[in-house]
C-alpha cells in the first residue's frame, strides 16, 4: 500500500505540472479542495487519482494510445498501473446531464497507480503527453 501511495502522490505532482493538464483531483495535493480533512482522517492518501486534460476527445484517444506501460482497463484495482476514461467506460450508460453534475467529462480520466517504478511510470505520461 505505501508504494501503491507513493507512486500515486508522485504521479499526481508530475501531472498537477503539465501543461495539458488542466486540473489533478488527488486529497494529497494541497490545493485540493479536500486536503485538509484528508490529512486529518487518512494514514496516507491512497493511489486513485483522476485528472482532466486540456485536449480534444481525439488527442487524449492519441495520448492513451501512447502509453507504453500504463494501462487502460475499466477495473481499476491491480498491481500495475491501469488509467481509465469514465465518460467513456465505467461511466458510459449515464445520461449526460448525470454525468455533468458529477463532473465527470470525455477530458476526465483516472489513474490507479500500481506497484512499478514510479519514473517509469511518469516516463511513459510524459512521453505519451509530448506525443499528442
Amino acid at each position: 500500500m505505501k508504494q501503491h501511495q507513493q507512486n500515486a502522490d508522485k504521479i499526481a505532482r508530475f501531472l498537477d505540472s503539465h501543461r495539458l493538464v488542466k486540473q489533478v483531483c488527488y486529497p494529497g495535493l494541497k490545493e485540493f479542495s479536500g486536503n485538509k480533512i484528508a490529512s486529518h482522517q487518512m494514514d496516507g492518501f491512497g493511489g486513485m487519482l483522476s485528472f482532466e486534460l486540456n485536449l480534444p476527445i481525439n488527442k487524449i484517444e492519441k495520448f492513451l494510445q501512447n502509453l507504453d506501460i500504463i494501462c487502460l482497463a475499466v477495473s481499476l484495482g491491480d498491481a500495475e498501473t491501469l488509467i481509465e476514461v469514465p465518460a467513456r467506460m465505467t461511466h458510459r450508460n449515464y445520461e449526460e446531464e448525470k454525468l455533468q453534475k458529477m463532473g465527470i467529462t470525455d477530458n476526465l480520466l483516472r489513474i490507479s497507480a500500481g506497484l512499478e517504478e514510479c519514473e517509469d511510470l511518469i516516463e511513459d505520461l510524459a512521453r505519451a503527453l509530448d506525443n499528442v
